[in-house]
């Protein structure tokens, strides 16, 4: 008897899995499609002879500063977000790129970054050499900057990001351009 019980039990249990047909889904409006500018082309893409991007381990790790001292030739000591200021008067400085002078980037409250122009390959894309840009003390060569200001004027940038073979996300704005020539004593007056 326990067994037709058990049995019982069992089949009654099975039968309520089996469920009647389910009831109609509700039926919504299609999702509204969304629409993706197209990616920015890797910096071959365009013009094959430009240089790739590359990151090169340096013999010892290097910050942005000395790099960008070294590379340009603007003698300029201190902390990046400081060199547009200790430049006054000293060297000529501009809102737009030009061959050998240093990008100054603000990358939050007394931060920055520098990165010299190596190549103007448009009038909103540079190609620019720097260090330290992820924070490895690495080398990064024939790097894009790209000017992404809506009055075209090189206030913000984006900086191609090397590992993901894509210009990067975020926005950096631009304090302006050191160039490389000196000021002259006739100059600063």
């Amino acid at each position: 008897m326990q067994r037709i019980v058990v049995s019982a039990l069992l089949l009654a249990g099975l039968a309520a899995c089996a469920a009647p047909t389910p009831a109609p889904v509700e039926q919504h409006a299609p999702s509204p499609r969304v629409v993706r500018p197209d990616p920015i082309q890797p910096p071959r893409a365009g013009n094959p002879e430009l240089p790739q991007p590359a990151i090169l381990r340096a013999d010892r790790p290097l910050q942005c500063v000395p790099y960008a001292r070294q590379v340009s030739g603007v003698e300029i000591y201190g902390d990046a977000w400081t060199w547009w200021g200790s430049a006054k008067g000293r060297y000529t400085r501009g809102r737009t790129p030009r061959l050998g002078a240093v990008a100054q980037l603000s990358t939050g409250p007394q931060r920055g970054h520098l990165a010299v122009v190596r190549e103007i390959v448009s009038p909103r894309r540079v190609i620019v050499d720097h260090a330290n840009w992820l924070n490895h003390g690495q080398i990064h060569r024939n790097t894009p900057m790209v000017d992404v200001s809506k009055a075209n004027d090189w206030s913000r940038v984006r900086v191609w990001y090397t590992p993901g073979d894509q210009l990067g996300s975020s926005v950096y704005p631009v304090t302006g351009f050191i160039y490389p020539e000196r000021l002259t004593a006739e100059a600063e007056s």
